[in-house]
């Protein structure tokens, strides 16, 4: 057998599609309406290419003492991935034996599952942290938390999570992808003195809006974050990544105004589905998961895409029900909103 057998099982994650004409509204993969820092443009056009004949960084020194600065930890407390998914992928290699398994809300994001089938392990999905007990507890290494929670925007208070990693005997990696966006956040609980077992995960994709870039990071004891160096690849992050990151990290009062503006059309926009009826769950992200009021959301979602206007469809027995909406520009909503009046009429 040339392929192992869980790989041959294996249900592949499925990311969201990347349409190529340019005449659409994407609004399917939560990526950011809003350019990132203008001096992002500038680190990469003062890039000196004689440094692509060497390896980069494998510590990421620059970038680890600025991201250290800007969430009040230390450098030696944070790892940085080619993107959060490497971050993940680590977690499960490092914190997992072959006879534990991997723990996520469900529904949540999908990667968890698939990374539990890398590994060939066990992954079990709860409802709610508080059915994270006992025998659903047992053998369970590695709970994996977005908060907000993908896909459905809702965040769970920090004062929940910390209770529920007091509780947890092993890893908890809160992903925290879309925080910027929220009104609270548990990066606290990764730089608590007291912490040994919560690890704070953020990325560059959504906030910063460099999806494109791939780098993600995360925060946490020395003693997890050190496993995490053992197992990562040599020179994980590239150069050119590394320094346009690091131009991010410098300028973040241009990530929080890119920020203010998407909350602000949230909230317009959240209001207008309820508007018509649709039925909306509390979110904190920088997208929204309704449910359409006069039509399957299998039918809203086709007959978008028939008009370029691209937003997520999960077919799961617990999302088919309901459509996630990236929030991008005014204008792109507005675009997003008359059509669903069109097909109501």
């Amino acid at each position: 057998m040339l392929v192992t057998r869980c790989v041959q099982n294996l249900t592949a994650y499925t990311p969201g599609e990347q349409p190529k004409a340019k005449d659409v509204v994407k609004l399917n993969t939560n990526e950011n309406p809003y350019p990132p820092s203008p001096k992002c443009a500038e680190a990469l056009t003062s890039f000196d290419l004689d440094r692509l004949r060497r390896y980069p960084d494998p510590e990421f020194t620059e970038l680890r003492k600025s991201i250290a600065k800007m969430v009040r930890a230390k450098a030696e407390n944070i790892f940085i991935g080619n993107g959060s998914d490497e971050v993940l992928a680590l977690c499960a290699k490092a914190f997992v034996e072959n006879d534990e398994a991997i723990g996520s809300l469900d529904p949540s994001y999908s990667l968890y599952k698939t990374l539990a089938a890398i590994r060939d392990v066990e992954w079990r999905g709860f409802g709610d942290l508080g059915e994270v007990e006992g025998a659903a507890a047992a053998k369970l290494a590695l709970f994996l938390l977005t908060n907000p929670n993908a896909p459905t925007g809702v965040l769970k208070p920090r004062a929940e999570v910390a209770a529920f990693a007091k509780r947890f005997k092993g890893v908890v990696v809160v992903d925290e992808a879309y925080a910027d966006f929220a009104r609270e956040n548990c990066m606290a609980l990764a730089t608590g003195e007291k912490n040994r077992n919560v690890i704070v995960m953020r990325t560059f994709s959504k906030s910063f809006s460099l999806a494109g870039l791939r780098v993600g990071y995360c925060v946490g004891p020395k003693a997890l974050i050190d496993a995490l160096y053992k197992v990562k690849d040599s020179y994980n992050v590239d150069a050119i990544a590394q320094a346009t990151a690091l131009a991010a990290v410098k300028d973040a009062k241009w990530m929080r105004g890119n920020v203010k503006k998407v909350v602000a059309t949230r909230k317009r926009f959240v209001a207008e589905l309820k508007k018509r009826g649709w039925d909306v769950m509390p979110s904190e992200a920088n997208f929204v998961f309704a449910r359409p009021a006069h039509a399957k959301a299998a039918d809203v979602f086709e007959r978008l895409r028939g008009r370029h206007i691209y937003v997520r469809y999960f077919s799961g027995p617990k999302t088919a029900d309901r459509l996630r909406v990236t929030i991008g520009t005014d204008e792109q909503m507005a675009k997003l909103l008359a059509a669903l009046d069109e097909f109501d009429k």
